[in-house]
């Protein structure tokens, strides 16, 4: 992960919820999830289609990263710009990140026109933000060390006491550890390590 300016921190959520809004007839489902790519947000997307087949619209927005620079929105089907950006209006609303949600439409025979379905869309995002707390994550720079073996638990230690978050070790003859270090404790962590000798870390972009 790049460096992100001054941010230390990020909002998102931490588990999932969803909630329900009916206008003149039409019922609309939104779906919260917190995500970290791609992959994971495709994937509840067609859990979602799969749940809600006979639903005539499936719309979402997603924002991911803590650049939060990796956005999309859809209004799949619907009226350009009555869905997705209402949906994705109000997750910027709150300024969080590494998180989607999908409002699925049961057509209730009544249209709606434009203004009521930006009200209707936004009305049940913010519905379901309401409903699962916000929660402040440390934004993290990935780093990789390279150590001796005899150094393993001074390694462990350090990175323990700056909260490092291990995503990869390897522990064979030349061993290797990734970790997300937070951000606000980049310095402490460094300065700690500069005491071991022997020990290359390097910043991963």
């Amino acid at each position: 992960m790049t460096d992100t300016g001054d941010k230390e921190f990020y909002f998102t959520i931490d588990k999932e919820a969803n909630t329900e809004f009916k206008e003149r007839g039409s019922r609309f489902i939104a779906f919260a999830y917190p995500v970290s790519s791609k992959e994971e947000f495709k994937k509840y997307l067609q859990q979602i289609k799969k749940e809600h087949p006979k639903a005539v619209h499936h719309c979402f927005a997603y924002r991911l990263g803590t650049d939060m620079n990796d956005f999309r929105s859809s209004d799949d089907g619907e009226p350009s710009g009555t869905a997705g950006k209402p949906i994705l209006g109000q997750i910027d609303s709150k300024q969080m990140t590494n998180i989607m949600v999908v409002v699925v439409r049961y057509f209730g025979g009544t249209l709606l026109g434009v203004p009521g379905l930006i009200h209707a869309y936004k009305t049940v995002t913010a519905l379901v933000l309401q409903m699962v707390p916000m929660i402040q994550k440390p934004i993290e720079l990935s780093y990789r060390f390279q150590f001796d073996y005899q150094q393993l638990n001074d390694i462990m230690r350090v990175l323990k006491k700056c909260h490092a978050n291990i995503l990869k070790q390897e522990l064979h003859l030349f061993p290797e550890i990734e970790a997300g270090i937070p951000k606000s404790r980049k310095d402490e962590l460094l300065m700690s390590l500069k005491e071991l000798h022997n020990v290359k870390f390097t910043l991963l972009v």
